[in-house]
């Protein structure tokens, strides 16, 4: 039977530029929750950060949206290992504007 590894959890504010993450947890009071769900930031959502580290600029369901580092701080996401098919073009199209 396989040995199944831990899933590393970090701050989205702590996720590296180019990695993928799924959302896991939003900390917060329920209205910044509510919003960040509405914006996509809900719970098993996939989220590629492109850059930032005061303000992360994130790809989510193929729109980049940018974050302060207070937000990204209240959404704790599970880093995946690799980047997914549908993700991939579109973190390339965004580095090359």
């Amino acid at each position: 039977m396989p040995v199944s590894t831990l899933s590393i959890r970090v701050q989205l504010c702590q996720l590296p530029a180019g990695a993928t993450g799924r959302v896991c947890q939003l900390t917060g009071d329920e209205s910044f929750c509510q919003r960040v769900r509405e914006m996509g930031f809900g719970e098993a959502a996939l989220v590629t950060k492109i850059s930032g580290t005061t303000t992360s600029l994130c790809l989510v369901n193929g729109t980049r949206i940018a974050l302060n580092h207070r937000a990204a701080m209240s959404i704790m996401v599970e880093r995946l290992p690799a980047l997914s098919k549908v993700e991939e073009p579109a973190l390339r199209a965004g580095k090359a504007e």
